[in-house]
């Protein structure tokens, strides 16, 4: 399951909120493939508007102390439908059902790649930093791959 590492800059656990509405997480997980791999930070705001498509960040509804990435598929009644990248990597919506609005904390605005260790060239070093910030794009497309599974 993608999971993100909540860090500094943040929303608190609870009713405290952080002054910024900005944050950082990390992806651990392989369900956001290709769009997010493991080890990707994100770049999030919280209380942002939500479309279907969008990348976000929520509670899981059965575990709600364990934060998941998933791309927002549809308005459902009750909250939203949501859905990893990665089809075979399961923990999204087609197996917890529907998941409350008020559970749906960010969106997902940029993604940041690590750099590997291997990345010592100036070549590589140099194509490492043309790729390692991008925009996480909304995806509307995935309301008709909803329509596949």
């Amino acid at each position: 399951m993608t999971e993100p590492s909540p860090h500094e800059g943040g929303q608190g656990s609870g009713p405290e909120r952080a002054l910024l509405p900005f944050g950082l997480a990390e992806v651990t997980g392989p369900s956001m493939v290709p769009t997010l791999h493991h080890g990707d930070r994100l770049v999030v705001r919280y209380g942002a508007r939500v479309r279907p498509g969008d990348v976000v960040v929520l509670r899981h509804p059965f575990q709600q102390d364990l934060l998941v990435v998933k791309r927002a598929a549809q308005r459902r009644d009750g909250g939203w439908w949501v859905l990893g990248d990665n089809a075979f990597a399961g923990g999204d919506s087609t197996d917890y059902g529907v998941v409350p609005a008020e559970l749906v904390l960010a969106r997902v605005l940029l993604r940041m790649r690590p750099r590997r260790p291997g990345q010592r060239s100036l070549p590589a070093l140099l194509g490492w930093a043309f790729s390692a910030v991008r925009p996480v794009l909304a995806d509307r497309s995935a309301s008709s791959r909803l329509r596949a599974r």
